[in-house]
C-alpha cells in the first residue's frame, strides 16, 4: 500500500528532501523507503513508536552511519553525508536530548568548540571577545540571562539545553549559514518553562526560514509547534498530515496502523489481591515525579512504560534509592527504607540499570568478579578471596542465567551486550532479592538472548520475587507483564492487568498531554 498523505499540502521548495532512505542492522530492516521533505520556514514533526527507524534516519542525516540507499537534497543540491563533517557543511544543525556537553567548559567554550578561537596579538586565547560573541549568539536566541562565563555544571538542564542550540547557531565563518535544526526529543528533561524558551527559540529559527524538524513523543508539542507531521511505521513512511487538518488519534492509528484507543479513560488494576506488597510509595514527589502511588507484589511482573521524559526512569531510581524525594517513602515489605542504593540492596532490592556498560559493570573485571562483587562475603575468609569458592559460585550462576564466555576469568568488557546484561542479571538474583528493579533489560541484546532473559524474569517471579520493569519496549513490556503500569508527565496514568489492555490503549495513554492528565 502507498504512503498516505493524509490532508497534506504539497511543501514550498523544500530546504530538506530525502526521496529514498533504506538501511539494514543484520536482519533488522530499520528503514524500508523512508521519505521525508521539510520546507524552509517550516517545522516539521516527525513520529512513531519506538523502533519505527526515526533515531536511524536522524543518524543517516548526521552522517554518523552510511545507509544502504540513501537518495536527498540540501536546498535542492544532491546530499550524500559520509561523515558529520559533511553534515555540518551542508548546513545542518542537530540538538539532542542527551546534552553531550562538557561540565567544566564555560558556556562561551562551549558554544564555540570546534570554531577557531579569536586571538589577541600575542597568540593567545582572546575571552573578552569569546565571551562578547558567545553574548551576541545568545541575545539572538533571547538568552540573555545566562552569563557566557558561566560553568556549564552550573546550568540548569534547560539551559544547558540552550546553550546547546546557541552552538549550533554559533556564527561560522568558512561555512553557509545553518538553512536545518534537527531537534531530536529536546524537552525529555527539561521543566516546562525551559521547554517554553526552547519552543520560543525554535519558532524564532522558523521565522527566518529555516527548516526545523522536530522528532517528539509529545502530542501537545507536536500540534502546538510543528506545521507537518510525518510519521514511520516498521522503518517505512506511512503518513504525511498537515498538523492543522488531523488529530491525534489519526496520528496514534498511522503509527499502530490500526483504530483504538482509551481517549481519557483511566482503569485501575491492582494485580492479584492475594499476593503480598513488597515495593509501596504513597504521593511519591521528586523532581521528575508527581504524586505517585504504586504497590508492587510479589510473585508478579510489573512493567512501567511511558514516553521519555514521563518517569519510568525517575521511579525506577526511587525504588532503588537513587533519588532525592521532595515527598513520601518507599516501604519494603511494610518497613520505610532509608533513601540510598546501600540501603535498598540491603533491604532486599536489586537493580539492574538501563546503561548496564557504564553503570552496572565494572568492564576491565573479570565475569567473576561482577556477578560476585556485592557477595563477597560468601567467597572470603579473613579477608582473602578464595578464588576456588569464587571460580565455583560464578560458574555456577554463569550455568543457571546461561552466559557465554571462554569462562568466568574473561573480562566483561570482551563480552556481547547480551551476556553483559545476564552478569549484571546474575549478580542481582545471587542477592536472592525481594524485589527486583529491571531497567530497559534487553536493549541491544540479541533475539536469543533477548528470550532467555525473558525467561530469566519470569522465572524470578514464579519463585516469589517482586519484579518491576521499566522499558521503553512495548513488545517487550506485553510479553513480560502481568501488570502494567503507564506514565505520563511524572504521574501514573493507566494501571491496569496487562490482559485487559491493548496496544492501542497504552499508547493513548502515554500520549496523554499534561492538561488532560491534571484533569483526570
Amino acid at each position: 500500500m502507498p504512503p498516505s498523505t493524509a490532508a497534506a499540502t504539497p511543501p514550498p521548495e523544500p530546504r530538506l528532501r530525502v526521496v529514498r532512505a533504506d538501511h539494514r542492522y543484520g536482519a533488522t530492516h530499520a528503514l524500508k523507503d523512508a521519505h521525508l521533505t521539510v520546507a524552509a520556514g517550516e517545522v516539521h514533526a516527525l513520529v512513531g513508536e519506538n523502533g519505527a527507524g526515526k533515531s536511524t534516519l536522524i543518524r543517516l542525516l548526521a552522517g554518523a552511519e552510511t545507509a544502504d540507499v540513501f537518495s536527498a537534497t540540501i536546498d535542492g543540491r544532491p546530499y550524500t553525508p559520509r561523515n558529520p563533517a559533511d553534515a555540518r557543511r551542508a548546513g545542518l544543525r542537530f540538538v539532542h536530548q542527551e546534552l553531550n556537553v562538557a561540565p567544566s567548559l564555560s558556556v562561551a567554550e562551549t558554544v564555540h568548540l570546534g570554531l577557531p578561537y579569536p586571538r589577541t596579538p600575542l597568540g593567545t586565547i582572546d575571552w573578552r571577545t569569546l565571551n562578547t560573541r558567545t553574548a551576541d549568539t545568545l541575545s539572538k536566541l533571547q538568552l540573555g540571562h545566562i552569563n557566557p562565563a558561566t560553568v556549564m555544571h552550573r546550568l540548569s538542564a534547560g539551559d544547558a539545553m540552550l546553550v546547546t542550540l546557541a552552538r549550533a547557531l554559533a556564527a561560522e565563518p568558512d561555512g553557509p549559514a545553518a538553512g536545518l535544526y534537527v531537534f531530536d526529543e529536546p524537552t525529555a528533561a527539561l521543566s516546562a518553562r525551559e521547554a517554553d524558551r526552547l519552543f520560543d527559540a525554535i519558532l524564532r529559527l522558523r521565522a527566518t526560514g529555516a527548516g526545523i524538524l522536530y522528532v517528539s513523543h509529545r502530542m501537545n508539542e507536536i500540534f502546538d509547534l510543528s506545521d507537518r507531521v510525518t510519521v514511520l511505521r516498521n522503518g517505512a513512511t506511512v503518513g504525511v498530515f498537515d498538523t492543522s487538518n488531523t488529530d491525534r488519534a489519526a496520528l496514534v492509528q498511522a503509527m499502530t496502523g490500526r483504530e483504538g484507543g482509551l481517549a481519557g479513560r483511566t482503569p485501575k488494576g491492582r494485580g492479584d489481591a492475594e499476593q503480598p506488597v513488597v515495593l509501596s510509595v504513597r504521593s511519591l514527589q521528586t523532581r521528575q515525579l508527581n504524586e505517585v502511588d504504586l504497590d508492587v507484589q510479589a510473585g508478579l511482573v510489573t512493567v512501567v512504560v511511558g514516553l521519555p521524559g514521563s518517569g519510568r526512569r525517575a521511579l525506577l531510581r526511587a525504588f532503588a534509592g537513587d533519588a532525592t524525594l521532595h515527598g513520601g517513602q518507599v516501604h519494603v515489605l511494610g518497613i520505610p527504607m532509608k533513601q540510598s542504593p546501600h540501603a535498598a540492596w540491603q533491604a532486599g532490592v536489586a537493580f539492574v540499570p538501563d546503561e548496564r556498560r557504564g553503570e552496572g559493570l565494572w568492564l576491565s573485571g573479570s565475569v567473576a568478579a561482577n556477578m560476585l562483587l556485592p557477595h563477597l562475603g560468601r567467597v572470603t575468609r579473613a579477608g582473602w578471596v578464595r578464588r576456588r569458592h569464587e571460580q565455583r559460585e560464578a560458574e555456577a550462576w554463569a550455568a543457571r542465567v546461561g552466559v557465554r564466555a571462554r569462562g568466568v576469568r574473561q573480562p566483561a568488557w570482551e563480552l556481547s551486550g547480551g551476556n553483559q546484561q545476564k552478569v549484571v542479571l546474575a549478580r542481582a538474583l545471587a542477592g536472592q532479592p525481594q524485589a527486583l528493579l529491571l531497567g530497559e533489560p534487553t536493549r541491544g541484546v540479541d533475539v536469543g538472548a533477548k528470550e532467555e532473559i525473558y525467561d530469566l524474569v519470569r522465572n524470578a517471579a514464579q519463585q516469589g520475587t517482586a519484579v518491576l520493569v521499566a522499558t521503553s519496549d512495548l513488545e517487550e513490556a506485553f510479553t513480560l507483564a502481568d501488570r502494567m503500569v503507564v506514565m505520563a508527565h511524572g504521574r501514573i496514568v493507566l494501571d491496569a492487568a496487562a490482559s485487559d489492555l491493548t496496544r492501542e490503549a497504552v499508547l493513548t495513554a502515554a500520549f496523554r498531554d499534561a492538561a488532560e492528565e491534571v484533569a483526570a
